[in-house]
């Protein structure tokens, strides 16, 4: 597949998760809610995330802002959901790398599904804020509630 063809289907799977965003809402109050923004362009989110066990049994998320925030809140929330809080930590640690163009998608042993979709932001810097704006969102969550 050429990368004219790749960069195309890349941009259709964000806006895909733009226009029709998995995991979109909240959870009850039992659950653990961060609320975080990106002042320079004015993204705004609120991710809940349930735990039982040491595993995110569910995530979901709210907020504002542009196709990439919106995108990588619904892709993150799809990806953590059944795993470990270490390896959904384990995955954001990845997922920045990827962001500041220090890791390949495919270089990973993880499967990163949708996110690999998201490894061309790292070309704009200005965007990167906004694709890790939910993935820093849920780092402060397992923070604050060790």
């Amino acid at each position: 597949m050429s990368f004219d063809n790749l960069d195309t289907l890349y941009r259709q799977v964000i806006m895909d998760h733009y226009k029709n965003p998995r995991n979109r809402g909240s959870l009850d109050d039992e659950s653990l809610t961060v609320d975080m923004n990106n002042p320079t362009c004015g993204d705004r989110i609120q991710v809940h995330l349930q735990v039982e066990d040491g595993k995110v049994k569910d995530a979901k998320f709210e907020g504002e802002g542009c196709s990439i925030s919106l995108s990588s809140a619904s892709m993150m929330t799809q990806a953590i959901k059944g795993k470990t809080i270490e390896d959904a930590l384990g995955m954001s640690k990845y997922f920045s790398g990827m962001m500041l163009g220090e890791k390949e998608a495919d270089e990973s042993n993880m499967d990163l599904g949708d996110i690999e979709a998201l490894q061309g932001v790292s070309k704009f810097p200005a965007r990167i804020k906004c694709a890790t704006l939910a993935w820093k969102a849920m780092e402060k969550g397992f923070e604050e509630n060790k």
